[in-house]
C-alpha cells in the first residue's frame, strides 16, 4: 500500500485504485500482471492497486491473490465490453452475468449491458466517452443520450487531444459521476489515471459498494 503494511481503510484515509487495466489475457495487452506489480512498487506509483479489465472476457481462471499479497496491492478483475455507444467496463462481474449476455461480442446493446448488469449486482461505466469510434459521445447524433447510464470514465491514461474534456463536459451535462483510470496496456502507463474512493476497496463486491455509493474522484497523475 501507499502507506506502509496497514490499509488505507485502517488508518481512515483514501484508497486509490485504478480502475482500467489490461494484462496479456487481453488481445492487445503487453504486461503481466507481476510486471505491474513490480513497476508499482519501483517507481512508486501512488496507487493502492488496480482492476484488469480485459477485453470481451471475464477472466475466472487467474487467480492474483500471492500477487496481492507478495507487493501489498489489491488487484480486482473486471471486464470491457462493446457496445453500439462504444466500450463499457464492467465491475462486479459474476458467472450469472456472463450467462446473460455474449461478452465476446463486438455489438452488444448498451441498454441490455446496463439492465442485466446492475440486475445481478455489477455496475457499467462506459470508458473513454470522448474518444472516436470505440467512445459513447461518437454515437449519440445517431442513438441519442442512452438511459441508464449513471457513471463515465472521465479520465483516462491514454486519452489523446482533447477526448478527456470532452468527457468531464458530458459527466457535467448529463450529471454523471465520473472514475479514471490509465487504459494500460504495457507496463509503464499504469496508474497514469486513477479513481480516490472514501470508502475501503478490498474486493469486488467493495468496489461495486464504493462505487454505488458515489463517494469517488478520478484524479491524474499524468504529466
Amino acid at each position: 500500500m501507499r502507506h506502509g503494511s496497514k490499509s488505507p481503510a485502517d488508518e481512515g484515509i483514501s484508497m486509490i485504485i485504478d480502475l482500467h487495466t489490461h494484462s496479456i489475457k487481453s488481445d492487445d495487452g503487453r504486461a503481466k500482471v507481476q510486471n505491474y506489480c513490480q513497476w508499482i512498487k519501483t517507481r512508486d506509483i501512488p496507487i493502492d492497486g488496480f482492476v484488469l479489465t480485459e477485453h470481451r472476457q471475464f477472466d475466472f481462471e487467474s487467480d492474483y491473490s500471492a500477487l496481492a499479497k507478495e507487493f501489498n496491492l489489491i488487484i480486482l478483475k473486471g471486464a470491457e465490453v462493446e457496445t453500439e455507444y462504444g466500450h463499457v467496463l464492467v465491475f462486479g462481474v459474476t458467472e450469472a452475468l456472463t450467462e446473460q449476455f455474449n461478452f465476446s461480442s463486438i455489438g452488444l446493446p448498451l441498454a441490455d449491458v446496463i439492465e442485466k448488469s446492475e440486475a445481478l449486482g455489477a455496475v457499467p461505466v462506459p470508458c473513454h466517452p470522448g474518444r472516436p469510434r470505440v467512445g459513447m459521445s461518437a454515437h449519440l447524433d445517431e442513438y441519442g443520450i442512452p438511459k441508464g447510464v449513471r457513471i463515465v470514465e472521465t479520465l483516462n491514461g491514454g486519452s489523446r487531444n482533447n477526448e478527456d474534456d470532452i468527457a468531464q463536459s458530458m459527466a457535467e451535462q448529463q450529471s454523471y459521476l465520473g472514475i479514471g483510470g490509465s487504459d494500460s496496456h504495457i507496463v509503464s502507463h499504469v496508474g497514469r489515471c486513477a479513481t480516490e474512493f472514501s470508502n475501503p476497496v478490498h474486493s469486488e463486491m467493495e468496489l461495486v459498494e464504493a462505487l454505488n455509493a458515489g463517494e469517488f474522484k478520478a484524479i491524474s497523475f499524468k504529466t
